[in-house]
């Protein structure tokens, strides 16, 4: 039985931020996909969840909640029964990509099941973890519209509640205070001590291992990755607010599930799976790798040359051109013969604190296969791993000597029509019991120089540090 959509919308804008903070407080499984602070284009969506599930890679199970009930399987194998039945397509006005569906993250860790590589380092958060949103908010930046989704026949019973409620909640007095408070205030009250996963000797060891196995032919390129660890409690609703107004991001978001949070300013989209185009049954595939970092120049000139310099250097588009051929073979593994393309290729994006080589990969996903097989051809991301991609996930492994949990995963929707978008977990806080947790890590090439790959793993974690308050002397020069 197919579901229904619907939708409808309010009579007037309110900024995402504001809706944010009245509905997404407290403890309930909540989201934002959010596409920046000052959006004019695309979508957001945020809401709260009752519904979970989480997996564990190790266990080979998975846990419904607030039931607790246990079942043996994968994540990808239950989300693909969860996205059987589809939708009413025409029944979706208002709700731009996503018709609802399930939000939440897949850990790195998920490479033992997604690429056979088995099970190495247990991490401490869920390998999977997903909320069944069946409403939500959906801002439309273009036309500054805001319309309340939901999956049912009609505004009435509980619907007509929960839509009450929500119009309730972004009253005019709400927001009124919102904006004489502001929108989220310092994480922390006093600096925070940065322990860095090694120290920066022992980083530099690792890189010099990456280039030796480089140089044996194990791998073309290695993403090396270390991690920060604060003991840091701070409100992650407030916290996220403040990560995105340091750090605005395209495709920055917010999951919380099962007193985890996950915030991210992530710049990096890991997959997209379209809906199918009008008169076909095709679905479009495409990935938008990013490899080649330089920082922000403090002058308009200096910034100006750091970008040309960026787009100029033979290891940076090496190392991106390496992951956008990963890339192509990931996507033509699940797409129709001749299809996949490279519509973009060593694009500069420029962000807050970095400039960035980005490209584009494409493919028109093959008959009889779902958007969740293009979901495990691909994961976890060439730009998070080297190529090529088994090599390198188990040299990494050896020398990282660590799980790296949630961060260099993907996060984002699973639609009801099939629609998928995923981005890296990049540029991101974990928040959880035990602290705050950064990763950061950049890709090592024969042509690395190990002095900037270190400086370049201070450079993405600074705004995140800052975020979290932490001391200035964060850099990684000791455990």
């Amino acid at each position: 039985m197919r579901r229904r959509v619907i939708a409808t919308p309010r009579s007037e804008w309110v900024d995402p931020a504001v809706a944010f903070q009245a509905l997404c407080r407290g403890d309930l499984p909540a989201f934002w996909l959010d596409s920046g602070v000052s959006a004019t284009t695309g979508w957001s969506y945020l809401g709260v969840a009752s519904r979970t599930v989480t997996a564990s890679i190790e266990g080979g199970s998975l846990t419904e909640w607030p039931s607790g009930a246990r079942r043996d399987g994968t994540v990808l194998d239950f989300l693909r029964e969860e996205l059987g039945p589809g939708i009413e397509a025409d029944d979706t006005a208002g709700t731009g990509p996503f018709r609802l569906g399930w939000v939440g993250w897949l850990g790195y860790e998920l490479h033992a099941q997604a690429m056979g590589t088995g099970i190495r380092r247990p991490s401490r958060y869920p390998d999977a973890a997903l909320m069944f949103v069946d409403r939500a908010l959906a801002f439309d930046h273009a036309t500054r519209t805001v319309s309340l989704v939901a999956l049912g026949e009609d505004w009435t019973g509980d619907l007509a509640a929960w839509r009450g409620a929500t119009e309730a909640a972004l009253s005019p007095p709400f927001v009124r205070d919102f904006r004489r408070n502001g929108m989220g205030q310092s994480a922390q009250d006093r600096a925070q001590t940065a322990r860095w996963a090694y120290a920066d000797s022992d980083y530099l060891a690792k890189i010099a291992a990456c280039q030796r196995a480089i140089a044996a032919g194990d791998a073309y390129q290695l993403c090396l990755t270390t991690e920060v660890r604060l003991d840091a409690h701070p409100d992650p609703v407030d916290t996220y607010l403040r990560l995105r107004e340091l750090s605005p991001s395209h495709h920055g978001g917010f999951v919380r599930i099962g007193g985890v949070s996950l915030l991210s300013s992530s710049p990096e989209q890991f997959l997209s799976v379209s809906a199918p185009e009008p008169g076909s049954r095709s679905r479009i595939v495409e990935s938008k790798p990013i490899k080649g970092t330089r920082r922000r120049g403090t002058t308009p000139e200096e910034d100006a040359a750091l970008r040309a310099e960026l787009l100029s250097s033979d290891k940076e588009r090496a190392e991106n051109l390496m992951i956008v051929d990963l890339m192509r073979n990931d996507i033509g593994r699940i797409s129709e013969v001749g299809s996949v393309t490279v519509p973009g290729l060593l694009a500069v994006e420029t962000y807050a604190q970095v400039h960035q080589l980005v490209s584009t990969v494409r493919g028109v996903l093959a008959a009889g296969l779902d958007p969740v097989d293009a979901v495990a051809a691909c994961f976890p991301a060439g730009s998070m791993t080297g190529a090529p991609k088994h090599s390198a996930v188990l040299t990494l492994d050896g020398l990282e000597e660590r799980p790296r949990g949630i961060y260099s995963g993907a996060f984002g929707y699973f639609g009801l029509d099939g629609r998928i978008d995923l981005a890296m977990v990049i540029r991101s806080i974990v928040l959880d019991a035990d602290g705050a947790t950064v990763g950061t890590g950049g890709g090592i090439t024969a042509l690395s120089v190990p002095e900037e790959e270190l400086e370049e793993v201070r450079i993405k974690a600074a705004a995140l540090l800052r975020v979290l308050g932490a001391a200035e002397d964060g850099s990684p020069r000791s455990k």
